[in-house]
């Protein structure tokens, strides 16, 4: 049963999932959760704020992991109540929109559940909304050592942007703008004057100048405020460039998150262990500038950082329901790259991706995230091609496929060949151990 507007709640778990989550469909705007660690009723910094532009709280108690897509649309946070520090005395749990008005959801939820067996711990259904773009929908709070969930159902019209700031939070919306172009000009020597060669002047006594005065210590600039700008790439805005961006550094993270559509037929391939668990693997093709080619994945190479291909699959996430699957692309040596080419392939738990929403998400550091979604697919295709990342003139950019690619005739196991077939990489393939 749901809770009523500002009643609360025990929490007795030690880590929780808090999940913010409304009804998909043609239409309805998109939503992204978010987390304020307050202090007496603000933040102390910018890293208190924990969104899809920060996901992870330096203390490692607050992370936001990521969107499910499927006919109920779920955004993620885990909460590590354990780790919260002693000064934190409330955790703020808030929305908002992207594309529209909450006026435009249905079904619009946040629950609390116990991360160690997905009971429900608290479930709070905001009244119906008309003109708000973001909603405190609750806090957990800690009272004499022990913590609460409360249903708040506080609006804004002034979405993220109006929240944050209320708590605190220096917000910078606009991207910074492009470094000017260097003017490579000749200059000219400046004139000399010649006069005659003079007499040496008379020796004078030395003297010893004062000591300069030291110039006053220089204020530490201010950090620069949080950005909330995010990229989407659809079919009508299929490309962006991560230079323009000014993700030129740094490891981006790749991230793959994903759902089984209610009623999806269960896999018939593949073991049986895991029961109805559907089980992705994020998987790329890469070719560097010196004609190196291969491909990263979980029944393979998992890939380096530091040396070649610096690319490197984190884990191979068996269910998705969790943190989903990472992998890291270290744009230091984004020079090297010619072309990547990111994909997921289903292993198991479904027969193709007409029972799978999938969701992936690019962090390059110091950008703006950037975001797509697979969810359309019309056939028996067992591959799901995310994004081509190339690099043209220097510049490297990203450009969404969104194309599904079924197997072999007869080798429903052998997706990355016909991967491999359709973009021309050129390996050599041999068959493979299944997982452990």
């Amino acid at each position: 049963m749901g809770m009523q507007k500002g009643a609360n709640v025990p929490v007795p778990a030690s880590s929780v999932r808090v999940e913010l989550g409304w009804q998909g469909g043609p239409g309805v705007p998109d939503a992204d959760a978010s987390a304020l660690l307050l202090a007496g009723g603000r933040v102390r910094g910018d890293d208190d704020f924990v969104f899809y532009n920060q996901p992870a709280h330096p203390s490692g108690a607050v992370r936001h992991e990521g969107k499910q897509q499927g006919p109920t649309v779920r955004d993620v946070l885990a909460v590590d109540l354990g780790r919260v520090e002693p000064q934190i005395e409330t955790i703020v749990i808030a929305a908002s929109a992207d594309g529209g008005t909450f006026g435009r959801f249905q079904g619009l939820y946040v629950r609390v559940l116990d991360a160690a067996n997905g009971a429900e711990l608290a479930r709070f259904d905001p009244p119906d909304a008309t003109v708000e773009t973001a909603f405190v929908l609750g806090e957990l709070y800690r009272r004499q050592g022990a913590w609460k969930f409360r249903a708040v159902g506080q609006g804004y019209d002034t979405g993220l942007a109006g929240l944050a700031t209320d708590f605190g939070i220096s917000v910078d919306d606009t991207p910074p703008p492009p470094p000017p172009t260097p003017q490579h000009q000749p200059q000219s020597p400046p004139p000399q004057m010649t006069r005659p060669p003079q007499p040496p002047p008379p020796p004078q006594p030395v003297t010893m100048p004062p000591p300069a005065p030291q110039p006053p210590p220089q204020p530490t600039p201010p950090p620069r405020p949080v950005s909330l700008s995010k990229i989407s790439l659809t079919k009508e805005a299929p490309s962006v460039s991560l230079t323009k961006q000014g993700a030129t550094a740094g490891n981006m993270r790749v991230h793959l998150q994903w759902t089984a559509r209610p009623g999806a037929a269960k896999g018939r391939l593949g073991l049986r262990r895991r029961g109805l668990d559907l089980d992705l693997d994020l998987c790329a093709l890469w070719e560097l500038q010196d004609g190196s080619k291969g491909i990263i994945h979980a029944l393979g190479d998992f890939g380096a950082l530091n040396y070649p291909p610096y690319i490197q699959l984190d884990q191979d996430d068996r269910t998705g329901a969790s943190a989903g699957e990472t992998m890291m692309i270290n744009l230091d040596y984004s020079h090297m790259f010619r072309r990547i080419l990111v994909f997921a392939e289903i292993y198991d738990g479904a027969d193709d991706f007409r029972g799978v929403d999938a969701t992936a998400t690019l962090y390059p550091r110091g950008a703006p995230p950037v975001e797509m979604n697979m969810n359309d697919c019309v056939d028996a295709s067992r591959d799901a091609v995310l994004v081509l990342i190339e690099n043209v003139g220097g510049e490297l950019v990203v450009h969404r496929q969104g194309r599904f690619i079924p197997p072999p005739p007869g080798r429903p196991r052998w997706g990355k060949l016909a991967v491999d077939v359709a973009y021309g990489w050129g390996l050599e393939w041999v068959a493979a151990r299944g997982k452990d």
